[in-house]
C-alpha cells in the first residue's frame, strides 16, 4: 500500500515560536556581549586619542618596535603552518583510518593541548630544556631558550592541535570506499590517498591551516615564560599588548588589539567562505 512520505518540516506553532525565541535569545545576548566589547575598544581609542592626535598616534602605532612584532607575529604563525599541516595531513588521516591499541589515548593526547592552559606548555617547555635531553639538544645548535625559534616551537605545540582536528574530522567525512574503489582500479595504497583523499580534503586542510595560524597569532602566556619579550627580538603583537600596557599607554594596547581583532576576523570569514564553496 502506497504511503505518502513524512514531512521533515516541523509544525510551528505559538510553542514552537516561543522555543525558537528563547534559542535566539542566548545567541543575541552572546553576540550583543562580544560586540560590545569591540566597540568599546574602538570607542576609547577615538574619543581618548581625538581627532588632533590622530596623527601622532598613527605614528606611533606603525613604529619600528610594533612593526617589528607584526612582522614577526606574522611570519613565525605562517612558518608554524607549514610545520603544523605536514605533521596534521598524516596523523588526521591515520587517526581517522587505522584502529590499533591504545587509539582512543593517543587521541586525548593529541588534544591535550586544546584543553590545557597555554601557559603550562611554556613552563613544560623551560623544564625540559634544562634535562640532559634539552641541554643536548641545545649542545647541537638547536638552541630554543629566549630565541625566535622558540616562539615558532611554542605556536606549534599550543596550535598544531586544532589543524590535527580539523584535518581528521575532514577524513572522517570522505568515505574510504572511494579509495577501496581507486585501489581496485590500479593504484597503490599512496597513490590513492594522494590521488583521492588528498585532493577531496583539501578544504579542511585549508581551514586547518587558518585555525593553526590564527590560534599561533594569538599565544601569549608560553611566550612569556619560554621567551620573553625582548624588543625588536622576541616580541610579537600579543606580547606588544602586555609591554604597552604596563607602561600605562593603554590606547596603543588597545590599538594593536583591533589590529589582532581585524586579521582574526579576516581568517573566520576565510574559513566561512572554504566552507561555502565546500558545500
Amino acid at each position: 500500500m502506497f504511503t505518502e512520505p513524512r514531512s521533515t518540516t516541523p509544525v510551528v506553532g505559538l510553542h514552537g515560536r516561543l522555543f525558537a525565541a528563547s534559542m535566539l535569545a542566548f545567541v543575541g545576548l552572546f553576540v550583543v556581549g562580544l560586540a560590545a566589547l569591540v566597540i568599546a575598544d574602538v570607542a576609547y581609542v577615538v574619543t581618548d586619542v581625538g581627532p588632533a592626535n590622530l596623527g601622532d598616534f598613527a605614528a606611533v602605532l606603525f613604529s619600528a618596535e610594533i612593526r617589528a612584532a607584526l612582522w614577526l607575529s606574522i611570519w613565525t604563525s605562517t612558518v608554524t603552518v607549514i610545520i603544523g599541516l605536514i605533521f596534521a595531513v598524516p596523523m588526521g588521516y591515520a587517526l581517522s583510518r587505522y584502529r590499533f591499541p591504545g587509539r582512543a589515548v593517543v587521541d586525548s593526547i593529541v588534544d591535550l593541548p586544546i584543553i590545557l592552559p597555554p601557559l603550562v606548555v611554556g613552563l613544560s617547555l623551560l623544564v625540559f630544556f634544562q634535562t640532559d635531553a634539552g641541554r643536548w639538544i641545545e649542545a647541537a645548535g638547536l638552541k630554543f631558550v629566549f630565541q625566535t625559534k622558540g616562539i615558532i616551537l611554542c605556536q606549534l605545540l599550543v596550535s598544531a592541535s586544532f589543524g590535527i582536528r580539523a584535518v581528521k574530522l575532514t577524513f572522517d567525512g570522505i568515505d574510504p570506499r572511494i579509495e577501496q574503489v581507486a585501489m581496485t582500479l590500479g593504484c597503490t595504497h599512496p597513490g590513492a590517498f594522494f590521488r583521492v583523499a588528498l585532493p577531496m580534503a583539501r578544504r579542511g586542510i585549508i581551514v586547518g591551516g587558518i585555525l593553526i595560524w590564527t590560534r599561533a597569532l594569538g599565544i601569549f602566556g608560553p611566550l612569556m615564560v619560554f621567551v620573553g619579550a625582548v624588543r625588536m627580538r622576541t616580541e610579537v603583537l600579543p606580547t606588544t599588548i602586555y609591554l604597552e600596557q604596563s607602561i600605562g599607554r593603554i590606547e596603543v594596547a588597545l590599538a594593536v588589539a583591533i589590529l589582532m581583532l581585524l586579521l582574526a576576523a579576516a581568517a573566520l570569514v576565510t574559513i566561512r567562505m572554504v566552507g561555502l564553496g565546500e558545500r
